[in-house]
């Protein structure tokens, strides 16, 4: 069973992060090898492969978590980029952590709205560079 989620998880966790998420596991694989499958099964093999939501609500839903928890920035970016892969536009993103600000507060809503500015101008840099090499 535990192959099974593993394998399902990697299977996820890829369509959701695509390469960056390969990474993230890598450095996490390095220092913590046990707690690397950990991440792959339990988030992603279990939880993350569960029918009733797509990837796409699934990454709202994160985004809206972890802009609540205010302390996370790392993890919200890798989700807030995961989010624009599952569909999610630019516009959609900053609307949703908005939405956080009634319950969870303006300064964890702010760092979140200023991660997400921050990730898009690396977005639009990479594209520029994307662009430069064709």
């Amino acid at each position: 069973m535990s192959n099974d989620r593993y394998a399902r998880g990697l299977g996820r966790l890829s369509e959701v992060h695509g390469m960056v998420g390969e990474g993230v596991l890598d450095e996490v694989r390095a220092i913590a090898p046990d707690f690397a499958r950990m991440v792959v099964e339990f988030p992603y093999g279990d939880i993350h492969s569960r029918p009733g939501l797509s990837a796409r609500d699934r990454q709202l839903a994160i985004v809206s978590a972890l802009t609540a928890m205010g302390n996370v920035e790392a993890e919200l970016v890798i989700h807030m980029r995961a989010a624009l892969r599952t569909g999610v536009t630019r516009d959609e993103l900053v609307e949703v952590v908005m939405q956080v600000a009634p319950y969870a507060g303006f300064p964890v809503t702010l760092n979140a709205i200023l991660a997400a500015k921050r990730l898009f101008e690396d977005l639009d840099r990479e594209a520029g560079r994307e662009a430069a090499a064709e």
